[in-house]
């Protein structure tokens, strides 16, 4: 740009016989990409009950997830299209004699593991795996890593297996709070066998025993006293327990920890299935176990299935599911009211600054809602 185009940069600037020379610069591209509408695309609708359905019957595992995230969701338009699908799901399910393998263990028992190569083996022996991984919510940020998929890389792989972590989302020890209706889903798309991973040792595991058939507890060999620090409650839901990692320098030790867990199984009062609890070994790197858990498996829904047990307890866990139905709806109800979405804040403040006792607030807030009902 020469001289005589300087006045448009600076107006007050009239010299003309100056020597210096303002070049034009190089165009600057625009703020917004305009190629952003072509990247990021909308993001599609929401389907009907009737095509989420036609997909998950057929098996496809991209409608199955998109039916899963619904189930997860708290939004209420969402859950209104699940609760259909869910009770279409269970429909289908209760048809079907499937396996649903609750599995917890102690922390470094190797739970990912033993999953992947119990799983592909299950697989190998032509059955269809869905694994439900629970994965652990941060209390600060409230998200998830769900890295379970990147632990389980050959099952991924696998056309027969769906693996789906899920955020425990705050609930009680890690269990995510829609695992069991996810189960329904998978069934319904003909996964005949469902792993519902724990986040560990812990409560958790009375609502993991709550929606399986088969309990089986990993425990590790050569961790200090075997017997202690493990709930009684939990040694009695077992209905298998694996010591894992027995391969190398370690198979003395697991094979001394599966007397030591057989002897103290013997213990406990008899099952009300009729079923006898007992120990095996088992290694996720040489393989070794991995048949005769499956064989014990097989063995106990011979059973169960033979003396009636097996439709008592899915009966009896739908009772409980009711329950837990009929209070997880409470709850949603008394949040999306309007008048305590108002007064919450209020409330809240209240409670922190010390003006108002916890227990004073939350009776108070509750006749609220009751009035507010009326």
């Amino acid at each position: 740009m020469d001289a005589s185009h300087q006045g448009d940069f600076f107006p007050d600037y009239d010299n003309k016989d100056t020597k210096l020379v303002i070049n034009e610069g190089v165009e600057q591209p625009p703020i917004v990409n305009p190629y952003i509408t072509k990247v990021y695309k909308k993001k599609p609708a929401l389907k009907s009950v009737d095509e989420y359905m036609d997909g998950i019957m057929k098996g496809d595992t991209t409608i199955l997830s998109q039916a899963i995230t619904l189930v997860e969701s708290y939004l209420p338009e969402h859950r209104a299209i699940a609760q259909q699908i869910i009770q279409r799901c269970q429909l289908v399910s209760n048809e079907k004699e499937t396996m649903r393998i609750g599995i917890t263990g102690v922390p470094g028992a190797g739970k990912s593991t033993f999953i992947e190569a119990f799983g592909s083996y299950l697989t190998s022996e032509g059955h269809k795996l869905a694994v439900l991984a629970i994965d652990p919510s941060s209390e600060k940020s409230k998200g998830s890593i769900l890295g379970d998929k990147t632990r389980m890389e050959t099952l991924c792989n696998d056309p027969k297996a769906f693996i789906r972590p899920s955020p425990s989302a705050g609930s009680l020890g890690g269990v995510a709070r829609k695992t069991r209706e996810t189960v329904l889903l998978c069934e319904a798309a003909g996964y005949d066998v469902v792993f519902i991973e724990t986040v560990g040792v812990g409560q958790s595991e009375t609502a993991v025993h709550s929606m399986s058939d088969f309990f089986l507890l990993l425990m590790l060999s050569g961790a200090g006293d075997d017997l202690q620090g493990i709930k009684r409650g939990i040694m009695e839901m077992s209905d298998l327990i694996a010591i894992t990692k027995a391969d190398g320098t370690n198979v003395d030790k697991a094979n001394m920890a599966k007397a030591l867990y057989a002897n103290a199984l013997h213990l406990f009062p008899p099952t009300e299935s009729g079923w006898i609890p007992t120990a095996v070994t088992s290694s996720a790197v040489t393989k070794e176990g991995l048949p005769a858990i499956l064989q014990k498996i097989e063995e106990y829904f011979a059973l169960v299935k033979g003396n009636g047990f097996y439709r008592k307890k899915r009966r009896e866990q739908a009772r409980y599911w009711m329950y837990e139905s009929i209070n997880e709806s409470l709850k949603n109800m008394f949040y999306e009211n309007t008048a305590i979405e108002g007064l919450l804040p209020d409330y809240e403040d209240a409670v922190l600054r010390g003006d108002l006792e916890s227990f004073s607030a939350a009776a108070e807030l509750v006749e609220k809602y009751s009035k507010s009902l009326k």
